[in-house]
């Protein structure tokens, strides 16, 4: 058996199978307005619409049907825009086509702004997503948009999570359990890393991504949990609030004269410099 018998062989049993790894699949490449998309920042900007010319590489060994080309951004797991165009075209086996169309931005202004990881996708009649391709959109909206709104709700609700933990520290109000106190924390520091998350996304310093959006709501969780734990013990006494004044003491009543023969005589209240006379059991004055 010759050499490349035996290679062909090896592969087989290994499941490589011959030279299919590389070529049978369907990739595309995009352009906006000239320039490739890629590696760097893609702007979008709203006041225009953009020039985008897709080219489908088919690789596989039937026909692909394109019907829909979708431009989208998304943002800690959730879209922020998206944009559906129809342009139906056929891809021949082993074979690429370039389509090209007009997108009009007008309303991306109001949906998001800053960086967002931006994907445009071709997909199928049954909305299958046959090749997609990633990229860093920079999009020049309204700070008042969609993506911009959902930021400062969420700061608002950071800076109510935090005055709530300090406050109830201050007051000494805080669970006795170590536990509990650091869980009370806890939501204050995820909505910290989401407040930073979202800003350095506004801000166009970095783009969100799961890279950085675990390292910093993780980083920031740990960080308000351990605080929590760590804040002192609230005394016994704090956890009262205004604690009921004992009552005065006061001696119950007893019979003054011991017997019957002084009945008739006036009680005399040693604690007191005038004669007090009050009704006696039997009837004495």
């Amino acid at each position: 058996m010759s050499s490349v018998g035996l290679l062909l062989l090896c592969g087989i049993f290994l499941g490589v199978g011959p030279a299919a790894a590389d070529g049978d699949e369907v990739t595309i490449d995009v352009t906006v307005d000239g320039t490739p998309v890629g590696d760097d920042e893609l702007l979008l900007d709203p006041t225009g619409s953009s020039r985008i010319s897709v080219t489908v590489h088919n690789g596989t060994d039937t026909v692909r049907h394109v019907k829909t080309i979708r431009l989208s951004g998304t943002a800690l797991a959730l879209t922020f825009f998206s944009y559906d165009t129809t342009v139906p075209f056929d891809v021949p086996a082993r074979q690429s086509v370039t389509r090209g169309f007009v997108l009009d931005l007008g309303q991306l202004g109001e949906q998001a702004t800053g960086l967002l990881p931006t994907e445009l996708e071709v997909l199928a009649a049954d909305r299958e997503v046959i090749a997609s391709i990633g990229t860093t959109g920079d999009v020049r909206g309204s700070m008042w948009s969609v993506y911009g709104v959902f930021g400062l709700a969420v700061f608002g609700l950071t800076v109510l999570a935090w005055a709530g933990a300090l406050f109830a520290l201050a007051r000494r109000r805080l669970p006795a359990n170590r536990w509990q106190r650091a869980m009370r924390f806890l939501p204050a520091g995820v909505g910290t890393g989401l407040v930073a998350v979202i800003s350095l996304s506004v801000l166009r310093i970095m783009a969100p991504s799961p890279a950085a959006e675990i390292p910093f709501i993780l980083g920031a969780a740990a960080a308000a949990f351990v605080l929590g734990y760590l804040t002192p013990h609230p005394n016994a006494d704090d956890l009262l609030l205004d604690p009921p004044q004992a009552a005065p003491f006061v001696e119950p009543y007893t019979q003054p004269y011991a017997d019957q023969a002084h009945a008739d005589q006036p009680f005399v209240d040693p604690d007191s410099t005038h004669r007090i006379t009050r009704p006696l059991p039997g009837g004495g004055a």
